[in-house]
């Protein structure tokens, strides 16, 4: 397919001056750039976006370029609907999916299955430093698709220190952690829900949780064996040596309990049950009856509800702990999206992009997963993945087509541009935060000296997976 002429919707409801698009792809890159500089401006990314979201909408008012009339006369079921102009471009969906998927998660880690399962992989090392990084690896590879990113980070970080420390094998610690952090992006494209760029693109696109996973899975393999490998030989983890030592280590490591986290049998039992359960449920979705129409959000709604159910009398607090700073992130950012849309930004951005998507199935998919990453690297992939889908949803060809690899190269670009810097994605933020924790230095520039090789090497082998499987 040679893709030349993007054709968002908003295209043909009305012109736009383009002064005025200019203006709004101004407050864009300021957006971004804001987003980028968090830190440094010390605001939350709920507050920085939900600015530019009243910036936006006001002045999306001011030039009349937003649908009131659309909206106020919205009929459903034969009733009339109002409701304000913003609500209808955010994916509720979205919301739905990360808020129950998150209180899932974090109900379930209550049952003290995830650090059982940390702690049993530990003891299967035997202490030997190259077995506990394989193992710890594969576990944030695991963590990272089935959980999210950050938590399996903090997860696999914190237990990292602790049984480094214990195995007498902290000046190992900088590599296990930074190879880690790595590996929770790639961890983070192996299922449709893994990470909010794949949820994103995947119902943008309309791709199954099951294409998906067969679709990543391979590469995901093949990223995670490279990653492991070449952390090893630059860290030089290797094998013990010698019986002592083998001995010594096994013995340090029998003393680790993993039934410590554990409160009840009872609800470990039901928390791993329920794990499966969802996971199985989540795969099945399209294929269920009822259950298809409601989507994945009610799914993830459900079982954090079932989950919920066991802490009934305290329930309230778990949703102390909810990210709300994420969710009106999102609500925010899909405003502002919609805004832009309605401004014609998001096609301005699309004629930039012909050059990529004229080049065929070939290069241009290569070209756009390059480039995806780059822009990932220094900024949030988030509002990326955002406006890359709706672009590429605009496009005919690829709205009917969830099999593009133009899809993928979103995909694949947005997750792992995070392993390019340390703000490149909230896990490797996390993993260089517990390597300070620990008293080890590493500099912005030291992580992207150290990280670059691995970046480089998962990009290109992404690229070469794409033109095999497309």
């Amino acid at each position: 397919m040679n893709v030349l002429s993007p054709v968002l919707a908003s295209s043909s409801a009305h012109s736009v001056s383009p002064d005025i698009t200019y203006l709004f792809f101004g407050l864009l890159v300021c957006m971004i750039l804001c987003l980028a500089l968090e830190e440094k401006i010390h605001a939350k990314k709920s507050l920085i976006v939900g600015i530019f979201a009243i910036i936006t909408l006001f002045l999306g008012t001011w030039f009349h370029l937003l649908p009131f009339d659309d909206v106020g006369n919205l009929m459903i079921g034969g009733h009339k609907i109002s409701m304000p102009v913003y609500i209808p471009g955010v994916d509720w969906e979205v919301i739905a999916i990360i808020l129950g998927s998150s209180l899932f998660v974090d109900v379930t880690s209550k049952s003290g299955l995830f650090t059982w399962v940390a702690v049993k992989l530990t003891k299967l090392s035997t202490g030997d430093p190259l077995k506990l990084l394989i193992l710890y690896g594969v576990m944030t590879v695991v963590f990272s698709a089935v959980l999210n990113n950050v938590t399996a980070m903090i997860i696999v970080g914190s237990l990292t220190g602790v049984s480094l420390k214990k195995l007498n094998q902290s000046e190992k610690l900088l590599g296990f952690l930074l190879v880690e952090g790595l590996l929770t992006n790639i961890g983070g494209l192996l299922t449709l829900i893994s990470s909010v760029p794949n949820i994103i693109v995947g119902k943008t696109a309309g791709i199954e949780f099951v294409d998906f996973f067969l679709k990543a899975a391979p590469y995901v393999v093949i990223a995670t064996v490279v990653t492991i490998w070449l952390g090893s030989k630059l860290f030089k983890i290797g094998s013990l040596k010698s019986e002592e030592e083998k001995n010594s280590a096994m013995m340090l490591v029998s003393g680790f309990d993993e039934n410590e986290g554990i409160e009840s049998l009872g609800f470990f039992r039901f928390g791993a049950l329920m794990t499966f359960v969802f996971i199985g449920t989540v795969a099945m979705t399209s294929q269920l009856p009822v259950v298809k129409d409601l989507g994945l959000g009610f799914v993830a709604l459900a079982f954090a509800g079932i989950m919920l159910v066991r802490y009934k009398s305290v329930a309230d607090r778990f949703y102390k702990t909810i990210d709300w700073d994420l969710l009106f992130f999102f609500v925010c950012l899909f405003a502002v999206i919609n805004v832009m849309e309605h401004a014609l930004v998001l096609n301005l951005i699309g004629d930039w992009l012909k050059p990529i998507l004229g080049l065929g199935d070939s290069a241009g998919p290569a070209a756009l997963l390059v480039a995806s990453a780059a822009a990932s690297s220094v900024t949030d992939n988030i509002p990326l993945a955002a406006m890359l889908a709706k672009i590429l949803g605009g496009i005919p060809e690829m709205a009917s087509n969830p099999d593009s690899p133009y899809w993928w190269a979103v995909i694949f670009g947005s997750n792992l541009g995070g392993n390019i810097t340390p703000i490149g994605s909230a896990s490797t933020l996390v993993s260089v935060t517990i390597i300070h924790k620990y008293g080890l230095k590493l500099s912005f520039a030291g992580f992207v000296k150290v990280a670059l090789p691995y970046a480089i090497i998962q990009l290109a082998l992404g690229v070469v997976y794409l033109l095999l499987t497309s």
